[in-house]
Protein backbone atom coordinates (compact mmCIF):
# COMPACT_ATOMS: atom_id res chain seq x y z
CA UNK A 1 0.00 0.00 0.00
CA UNK A 2 2.83 2.38 0.89
CA UNK A 3 4.49 1.59 -2.43
CA UNK A 4 1.34 2.54 -4.33
CA UNK A 5 1.02 5.77 -2.36
CA UNK A 6 4.58 6.70 -3.32
CA UNK A 7 4.18 5.66 -6.97
CA UNK A 8 4.49 8.66 -9.29
CA UNK A 9 2.90 9.41 -12.67
CA UNK A 10 4.69 12.21 -14.55
CA UNK A 11 6.41 13.11 -11.28
CA UNK A 12 3.13 13.40 -9.33
CA UNK A 13 2.22 11.03 -6.47
CA UNK A 14 -0.49 8.55 -7.42
CA UNK A 15 -3.23 9.81 -5.01
CA UNK A 16 -2.79 13.39 -6.23
CA UNK A 17 -2.72 12.28 -9.88
CA UNK A 18 -5.92 10.28 -9.44
CA UNK A 19 -7.53 13.34 -7.89
CA UNK A 20 -6.52 15.42 -10.91
CA UNK A 21 -7.88 12.70 -13.19
CA UNK A 22 -11.24 12.78 -11.41
CA UNK A 23 -11.34 16.57 -11.82
CA UNK A 24 -10.60 16.44 -15.55
CA UNK A 25 -13.05 13.62 -16.18
CA UNK A 26 -15.80 15.39 -14.19
CA UNK A 27 -15.41 18.56 -16.26
CA UNK A 28 -15.29 16.45 -19.44
CA UNK A 29 -18.42 14.41 -18.73
CA UNK A 30 -20.36 17.47 -17.60
CA UNK A 31 -19.65 19.12 -20.94
CA UNK A 32 -17.80 22.02 -19.31
CA UNK A 33 -14.39 21.37 -20.88
CA UNK A 34 -13.17 24.45 -22.81
CA UNK A 35 -13.21 23.96 -26.59
CA UNK A 36 -9.67 25.20 -27.04
CA UNK A 37 -6.05 24.23 -26.48
CA UNK A 38 -6.49 24.08 -22.70
CA UNK A 39 -9.37 21.62 -22.95
CA UNK A 40 -7.58 19.38 -25.45
CA UNK A 41 -4.29 19.43 -23.56
CA UNK A 42 -5.93 18.71 -20.21
CA UNK A 43 -7.64 15.54 -21.45
CA UNK A 44 -4.67 14.35 -23.51
CA UNK A 45 -2.06 14.83 -20.78
CA UNK A 46 -4.09 13.36 -17.94
CA UNK A 47 -5.20 10.31 -19.92
CA UNK A 48 -1.74 9.95 -21.47
CA UNK A 49 -0.01 9.77 -18.10
CA UNK A 50 -2.62 7.36 -16.71
CA UNK A 51 -2.67 5.00 -19.71
CA UNK A 52 1.12 5.05 -19.96
CA UNK A 53 1.44 4.00 -16.29
CA UNK A 54 -1.12 1.22 -16.77
CA UNK A 55 0.60 -0.11 -19.89
CA UNK A 56 4.03 -0.05 -18.29
CA UNK A 57 2.75 -2.24 -15.44
CA UNK A 58 0.62 -4.78 -17.34
CA UNK A 59 2.67 -8.02 -17.52
CA UNK A 60 2.18 -9.11 -21.14
CA UNK A 61 1.66 -5.64 -22.57
CA UNK A 62 4.81 -4.15 -21.03
CA UNK A 63 6.92 -7.14 -22.05
CA UNK A 64 5.79 -7.90 -25.60
CA UNK A 65 3.45 -5.20 -26.97
CA UNK A 66 5.15 -1.88 -26.37
CA UNK A 67 3.90 -1.06 -22.89
CA UNK A 68 2.40 2.34 -22.19
CA UNK A 69 2.55 3.59 -25.77
CA UNK A 70 0.18 0.97 -27.14
CA UNK A 71 -2.25 1.42 -24.24
CA UNK A 72 -2.28 5.20 -24.77
CA UNK A 73 -3.24 4.71 -28.41
CA UNK A 74 -5.77 1.92 -28.21
CA UNK A 75 -7.39 2.76 -24.88
CA UNK A 76 -8.08 6.30 -26.10
CA UNK A 77 -9.31 4.93 -29.43
CA UNK A 78 -11.68 2.64 -27.53
CA UNK A 79 -13.01 5.59 -25.52
CA UNK A 80 -13.84 7.30 -28.80
CA UNK A 81 -15.25 4.22 -30.54
CA UNK A 82 -17.59 3.38 -27.66
CA UNK A 83 -18.49 7.07 -27.17
CA UNK A 84 -17.30 7.17 -23.57
CA UNK A 85 -16.14 10.75 -23.95
CA UNK A 86 -18.32 13.54 -25.39
CA UNK A 87 -18.18 14.18 -29.13
CA UNK A 88 -17.35 17.82 -28.47
CA UNK A 89 -14.15 16.76 -26.68
CA UNK A 90 -13.26 14.37 -29.50
CA UNK A 91 -13.74 17.13 -32.06
CA UNK A 92 -11.68 19.53 -29.97
CA UNK A 93 -8.78 17.07 -29.72
CA UNK A 94 -9.00 16.37 -33.45
CA UNK A 95 -8.86 20.10 -34.18
CA UNK A 96 -5.95 20.61 -31.78
CA UNK A 97 -3.99 17.72 -33.30
CA UNK A 98 -4.57 18.46 -36.96
CA UNK A 99 -6.03 21.92 -37.63
CA UNK A 100 -4.22 23.76 -34.83
CA UNK A 101 -1.12 21.73 -35.67
CA UNK A 102 0.09 20.18 -32.42
CA UNK A 103 1.24 17.12 -34.38
CA UNK A 104 3.37 19.28 -36.69
CA UNK A 105 4.70 21.23 -33.70
CA UNK A 106 5.79 18.00 -31.98
CA UNK A 107 7.36 16.43 -35.06
CA UNK A 108 9.22 19.63 -35.95
CA UNK A 109 10.83 19.68 -32.51
CA UNK A 110 11.88 16.03 -32.69
CA UNK A 111 13.25 16.19 -36.22
CA UNK A 112 15.33 19.29 -35.52
CA UNK A 113 16.64 18.10 -32.16
CA UNK A 114 17.30 14.53 -33.25
CA UNK A 115 19.32 15.50 -36.32
CA UNK A 116 21.22 18.45 -34.85
CA UNK A 117 21.96 16.42 -31.72
CA UNK A 118 23.40 13.57 -33.80
CA UNK A 119 27.09 13.06 -34.43
CA UNK A 120 27.92 14.56 -37.86
CA UNK A 121 30.02 11.62 -39.06
CA UNK A 122 27.32 9.17 -37.99
CA UNK A 123 24.65 11.15 -39.85
CA UNK A 124 26.61 11.17 -43.10
CA UNK A 125 27.45 7.47 -42.87
CA UNK A 126 23.89 6.42 -42.07
CA UNK A 127 22.05 8.62 -44.58
CA UNK A 128 23.66 7.16 -47.71
CA UNK A 129 22.86 3.60 -46.60
CA UNK A 130 19.41 4.01 -45.13
CA UNK A 131 17.30 4.73 -48.21
CA UNK A 132 18.61 1.76 -50.27
CA UNK A 133 17.93 -0.59 -47.33
CA UNK A 134 14.35 0.68 -46.98
CA UNK A 135 13.59 0.50 -50.70
CA UNK A 136 15.02 -3.01 -51.08
CA UNK A 137 13.05 -4.22 -48.06
CA UNK A 138 9.84 -2.72 -49.46
CA UNK A 139 10.42 -4.33 -52.87
CA UNK A 140 10.90 -7.75 -51.29
CA UNK A 141 7.75 -7.35 -49.18
CA UNK A 142 5.68 -6.30 -52.22
CA UNK A 143 6.79 -9.34 -54.19
CA UNK A 144 6.18 -11.63 -51.20
CA UNK A 145 2.62 -10.42 -50.62
CA UNK A 146 1.88 -10.74 -54.33
CA UNK A 147 3.02 -14.37 -54.33
CA UNK A 148 1.11 -15.18 -51.12
CA UNK A 149 -1.97 -13.43 -52.53
CA UNK A 150 -1.79 -15.56 -55.66
CA UNK A 151 -1.32 -18.78 -53.68
CA UNK A 152 -4.29 -18.22 -51.33
CA UNK A 153 -6.58 -17.03 -54.11
CA UNK A 154 -6.71 -13.33 -53.25
CA UNK A 155 -4.84 -12.39 -56.41
CA UNK A 156 -1.27 -11.27 -57.17
CA UNK A 157 -2.23 -7.84 -58.45
CA UNK A 158 -4.96 -7.29 -55.87
CA UNK A 159 -2.62 -8.07 -52.97
CA UNK A 160 0.00 -5.66 -54.24
CA UNK A 161 -2.25 -2.77 -55.28
CA UNK A 162 -4.89 -2.91 -52.52
CA UNK A 163 -2.86 -4.19 -49.56
CA UNK A 164 0.88 -3.49 -49.92
CA UNK A 165 0.83 -0.17 -51.80
CA UNK A 166 -1.73 1.56 -49.51
CA UNK A 167 0.26 0.41 -46.48
CA UNK A 168 3.47 1.92 -47.88
CA UNK A 169 2.10 5.16 -49.31
CA UNK A 170 2.90 7.33 -46.30
CA UNK A 171 -0.41 7.42 -44.44
CA UNK A 172 -3.92 8.60 -45.24
CA UNK A 173 -3.53 12.14 -46.56
CA UNK A 174 -0.19 11.59 -48.27
CA UNK A 175 -0.85 8.03 -49.44
CA UNK A 176 -4.34 6.52 -49.51
CA UNK A 177 -6.16 9.66 -50.71
CA UNK A 178 -3.94 10.38 -53.75
CA UNK A 179 -3.75 6.64 -54.51
CA UNK A 180 -7.54 6.42 -54.71
CA UNK A 181 -7.50 9.26 -57.25
CA UNK A 182 -4.86 7.50 -59.35
CA UNK A 183 -6.73 4.21 -59.26
CA UNK A 184 -10.06 5.86 -60.04
CA UNK A 185 -8.67 7.59 -63.12
CA UNK A 186 -6.97 4.43 -64.41
CA UNK A 187 -9.88 2.06 -63.68
CA UNK A 188 -12.79 4.38 -64.38
CA UNK A 189 -14.32 3.80 -60.95
CA UNK A 190 -15.51 6.07 -58.14
CA UNK A 191 -12.64 7.12 -55.87
CA UNK A 192 -14.85 6.73 -52.77
CA UNK A 193 -15.32 3.04 -53.52
CA UNK A 194 -11.61 2.49 -54.03
CA UNK A 195 -10.58 4.40 -50.92
CA UNK A 196 -12.84 2.20 -48.80
CA UNK A 197 -10.84 -0.81 -50.01
CA UNK A 198 -7.50 0.79 -49.12
CA UNK A 199 -8.23 2.41 -45.76
CA UNK A 200 -8.45 -0.92 -43.88
CA UNK A 201 -5.02 -1.98 -45.20
CA UNK A 202 -3.45 1.26 -44.02
CA UNK A 203 -5.16 1.09 -40.63
CA UNK A 204 -4.49 -2.59 -39.93
CA UNK A 205 -0.92 -2.23 -41.19
CA UNK A 206 -0.42 0.62 -38.74
CA UNK A 207 -1.70 -1.53 -35.85
CA UNK A 208 0.54 -4.45 -36.80
CA UNK A 209 3.56 -2.16 -37.14
CA UNK A 210 3.01 -0.76 -33.64
CA UNK A 211 2.72 -4.23 -32.14
CA UNK A 212 5.72 -5.39 -34.18
CA UNK A 213 7.81 -2.54 -32.78
CA UNK A 214 7.06 -3.70 -29.26
CA UNK A 215 8.06 -7.24 -30.15
CA UNK A 216 11.30 -6.08 -31.77
CA UNK A 217 12.15 -4.05 -28.67
CA UNK A 218 11.65 -7.22 -26.64
CA UNK A 219 13.90 -9.10 -29.06
CA UNK A 220 16.58 -6.49 -28.48
CA UNK A 221 16.35 -7.06 -24.73
CA UNK A 222 16.66 -10.82 -25.18
CA UNK A 223 19.50 -10.53 -27.74
CA UNK A 224 21.53 -7.40 -26.89
CA UNK A 225 23.89 -7.97 -29.81
CA UNK A 226 21.07 -7.16 -32.24
CA UNK A 227 20.32 -3.68 -30.94
CA UNK A 228 22.02 -0.37 -30.37
CA UNK A 229 19.31 0.63 -27.86
CA UNK A 230 18.21 3.55 -30.03
CA UNK A 231 21.38 3.97 -32.09
CA UNK A 232 21.14 2.93 -35.72
CA UNK A 233 24.76 2.37 -36.70
CA UNK A 234 27.34 0.02 -35.28
CA UNK A 235 30.27 2.35 -34.70
CA UNK A 236 33.54 3.04 -32.92
CA UNK A 237 32.59 5.00 -29.81
CA UNK A 238 35.96 6.78 -29.65
CA UNK A 239 35.81 7.85 -33.28
CA UNK A 240 32.29 9.26 -33.01
CA UNK A 241 32.34 11.17 -29.74
CA UNK A 242 29.51 13.64 -29.26
CA UNK A 243 30.25 17.27 -28.41
CA UNK A 244 30.14 18.35 -24.78
CA UNK A 245 26.58 19.07 -23.68
CA UNK A 246 25.58 22.49 -22.39
CA UNK A 247 23.65 22.96 -19.12
CA UNK A 248 19.89 22.76 -19.64
CA UNK A 249 18.39 26.24 -19.38
CA UNK A 250 15.09 27.90 -20.27
CA UNK A 251 16.91 30.17 -22.72
CA UNK A 252 18.54 27.24 -24.52
CA UNK A 253 15.18 25.53 -24.88
CA UNK A 254 13.74 28.75 -26.29
CA UNK A 255 16.49 28.82 -28.91
CA UNK A 256 15.68 25.21 -29.77
CA UNK A 257 12.00 26.08 -30.16
CA UNK A 258 12.80 28.92 -32.57
CA UNK A 259 15.08 26.68 -34.65
CA UNK A 260 12.39 23.98 -34.89
CA UNK A 261 9.75 26.50 -35.99
CA UNK A 262 12.01 28.11 -38.59
CA UNK A 263 13.15 24.82 -40.11
CA UNK A 264 9.51 23.74 -40.39
CA UNK A 265 8.64 27.03 -42.11
CA UNK A 266 11.56 26.57 -44.51
CA UNK A 267 10.35 23.07 -45.37
CA UNK A 268 6.89 24.52 -46.00
CA UNK A 269 8.31 27.11 -48.40
CA UNK A 270 10.07 24.45 -50.48
CA UNK A 271 6.92 22.30 -50.37
CA UNK A 272 4.99 25.19 -51.97
CA UNK A 273 7.49 25.21 -54.83
CA UNK A 274 7.77 21.40 -55.14
CA UNK A 275 4.56 20.00 -53.59
CA UNK A 276 5.26 16.42 -54.67
CA UNK A 277 7.62 16.09 -51.68
CA UNK A 278 6.18 16.51 -48.17
CA UNK A 279 7.13 19.40 -45.88
CA UNK A 280 8.65 16.96 -43.37
CA UNK A 281 10.94 15.55 -46.05
CA UNK A 282 12.19 19.00 -47.07
CA UNK A 283 12.66 19.85 -43.41
CA UNK A 284 14.77 16.73 -42.85
CA UNK A 285 16.88 17.56 -45.91
CA UNK A 286 17.40 21.15 -44.72
CA UNK A 287 18.32 20.21 -41.14
CA UNK A 288 20.60 17.38 -42.29
CA UNK A 289 22.33 19.64 -44.83
CA UNK A 290 22.97 22.29 -42.16
CA UNK A 291 24.31 19.62 -39.81
CA UNK A 292 26.53 18.08 -42.49
CA UNK A 293 28.02 21.42 -43.55
CA UNK A 294 28.38 22.60 -39.96
CA UNK A 295 26.85 26.06 -40.40
CA UNK A 296 24.91 25.95 -37.10
CA UNK A 297 26.90 26.71 -33.92
CA UNK A 298 27.33 23.84 -31.46
CA UNK A 299 25.45 25.80 -28.79
CA UNK A 300 22.41 26.08 -31.09
CA UNK A 301 22.58 22.38 -31.89
CA UNK A 302 22.58 21.59 -28.18
CA UNK A 303 19.65 23.96 -27.68
CA UNK A 304 17.63 22.14 -30.33
CA UNK A 305 18.45 18.84 -28.62
CA UNK A 306 17.32 20.22 -25.25
CA UNK A 307 14.02 21.46 -26.65
CA UNK A 308 13.44 18.12 -28.37
CA UNK A 309 14.08 16.32 -25.08
CA UNK A 310 11.59 18.55 -23.28
CA UNK A 311 8.88 17.97 -25.88
CA UNK A 312 9.47 14.22 -26.02
CA UNK A 313 9.66 13.83 -22.24
CA UNK A 314 6.51 15.78 -21.42
CA UNK A 315 4.16 15.48 -24.38
CA UNK A 316 4.68 12.09 -26.01
CA UNK A 317 1.94 10.31 -24.03
CA UNK A 318 -0.45 13.20 -24.65
CA UNK A 319 0.25 13.03 -28.37
CA UNK A 320 -0.38 9.27 -28.41
CA UNK A 321 -3.79 9.84 -26.81
CA UNK A 322 -4.49 12.42 -29.50
CA UNK A 323 -3.55 9.89 -32.18
CA UNK A 324 -5.86 7.29 -30.65
CA UNK A 325 -8.78 9.71 -30.36
CA UNK A 326 -8.51 11.37 -33.76
CA UNK A 327 -6.79 8.90 -36.09
CA UNK A 328 -7.42 5.28 -35.10
CA UNK A 329 -10.75 3.80 -36.20
CA UNK A 330 -11.26 0.53 -34.33
CA UNK A 331 -14.41 -0.19 -36.33
CA UNK A 332 -12.39 -0.13 -39.56
CA UNK A 333 -9.83 -2.47 -38.04
CA UNK A 334 -12.52 -4.87 -36.80
CA UNK A 335 -14.43 -4.87 -40.11
CA UNK A 336 -11.40 -6.16 -42.02
CA UNK A 337 -10.26 -8.70 -39.47
CA UNK A 338 -10.35 -11.91 -41.50
CA UNK A 339 -7.60 -14.52 -41.53
CA UNK A 340 -6.85 -13.97 -45.23
CA UNK A 341 -6.61 -10.19 -44.97
CA UNK A 342 -4.61 -10.32 -41.75
CA UNK A 343 -2.20 -12.82 -43.32
CA UNK A 344 -1.51 -10.48 -46.25
CA UNK A 345 -0.93 -7.52 -43.94
CA UNK A 346 1.41 -9.59 -41.76
CA UNK A 347 3.36 -10.69 -44.84
CA UNK A 348 3.96 -7.05 -45.75
CA UNK A 349 4.85 -5.96 -42.20
CA UNK A 350 6.97 -9.03 -41.51
CA UNK A 351 8.60 -8.83 -44.93
CA UNK A 352 9.81 -5.24 -44.60
CA UNK A 353 10.96 -5.81 -41.02
CA UNK A 354 12.95 -8.93 -41.94
CA UNK A 355 14.34 -7.41 -45.13
CA UNK A 356 15.36 -4.19 -43.40
CA UNK A 357 16.92 -6.10 -40.52
CA UNK A 358 19.06 -8.25 -42.79
CA UNK A 359 19.88 -5.40 -45.17
CA UNK A 360 20.66 -3.09 -42.28
CA UNK A 361 23.09 -5.57 -40.78
CA UNK A 362 24.91 -5.87 -44.11
CA UNK A 363 25.46 -2.10 -44.36
CA UNK A 364 26.47 -1.60 -40.72
CA UNK A 365 23.15 -0.95 -38.92
CA UNK A 366 21.85 -2.67 -35.83
CA UNK A 367 19.13 -5.11 -37.05
CA UNK A 368 16.48 -4.11 -34.49
CA UNK A 369 16.77 -0.38 -35.21
CA UNK A 370 16.95 -0.98 -38.95
CA UNK A 371 13.88 -3.25 -38.87
CA UNK A 372 11.92 -0.62 -36.98
CA UNK A 373 12.87 2.45 -39.03
CA UNK A 374 13.63 1.16 -42.54
CA UNK A 375 11.02 -1.59 -42.13
CA UNK A 376 8.02 -0.99 -39.90
CA UNK A 377 7.94 2.77 -40.45
CA UNK A 378 7.30 2.22 -44.16
CA UNK A 379 4.00 0.47 -43.35
CA UNK A 380 2.45 2.80 -40.80
CA UNK A 381 0.14 5.80 -41.16
CA UNK A 382 2.54 8.66 -41.79
CA UNK A 383 3.97 10.92 -39.10
CA UNK A 384 1.53 9.76 -36.46
CA UNK A 385 2.39 6.16 -37.22
CA UNK A 386 6.10 6.89 -36.89
CA UNK A 387 5.59 8.31 -33.42
CA UNK A 388 3.39 5.39 -32.36
CA UNK A 389 5.85 2.79 -33.68
CA UNK A 390 8.91 4.45 -32.14
CA UNK A 391 7.11 4.99 -28.85
CA UNK A 392 6.15 1.31 -28.70
CA UNK A 393 9.83 0.45 -29.21
CA UNK A 394 11.04 3.25 -26.88
CA UNK A 395 13.28 4.65 -29.63
CA UNK A 396 11.95 8.13 -30.32
CA UNK A 397 15.44 9.44 -31.13
CA UNK A 398 15.19 7.59 -34.46
CA UNK A 399 12.36 9.82 -35.73
CA UNK A 400 14.41 11.48 -38.52
CA UNK A 401 15.12 8.08 -40.09
CA UNK A 402 11.51 7.03 -39.59
CA UNK A 403 10.40 10.16 -41.42
CA UNK A 404 12.77 9.39 -44.31
CA UNK A 405 11.15 5.96 -44.58
CA UNK A 406 7.64 7.39 -44.39
CA UNK A 407 7.92 10.56 -46.48
CA UNK A 408 10.59 9.93 -49.08
CA UNK A 409 9.82 6.24 -49.58
CA UNK A 410 6.10 7.05 -49.49
CA UNK A 411 6.51 9.60 -52.28
CA UNK A 412 8.46 7.07 -54.35
CA UNK A 413 5.69 4.50 -53.76
CA UNK A 414 3.13 6.91 -55.25
CA UNK A 415 5.28 7.31 -58.35
CA UNK A 416 5.68 3.55 -58.74
CA UNK A 417 1.94 3.02 -58.09
CA UNK A 418 1.02 5.41 -60.91
CA UNK A 419 2.94 3.08 -63.26
CA UNK A 420 1.81 -0.24 -61.77
CA UNK A 421 -1.87 0.71 -61.88
CA UNK A 422 -1.58 0.84 -65.66
CA UNK A 423 0.05 -2.59 -65.77
CA UNK A 424 -1.57 -4.66 -63.01
CA UNK A 425 -5.18 -3.37 -62.85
Amino acid sequence: MKRMMNYKIMGIQLPIYLGLTVLVMFVTLMGWMPSDMIGAFAVMMILGGLFNAIGNNLPIVKTYLGGGAIVCIFASAALTTFKLIPESVVNNIDTFMNTTGFLNFYIAALITGSILGMNRTLLLRAAVRFLPVALCAMTLAVLAVGIVGAVIGYGFSEAIMFVAIPMMGGGMGAGVVPLSGMYAQAMGQDASILISRMVPASTLGNVCAIIGAGLLARLGQAKPSLTGNGKLMRKDAEELKDSKELPTTVMNQGIGLILALCFYLFGGIINKLIPAVHTYAWMIIAVAACKAVGVIPDSFEQSAKQWSSFVMGNWTQALLVGIGVSMIDLNAVASTFSFTYLLLVLVVVGGVALGAGIGGWLVGFYPVESSITAGLCTTNMGGTGDIAVLSAANRMELLPFAQIATRICGALVLIVASILVQILL
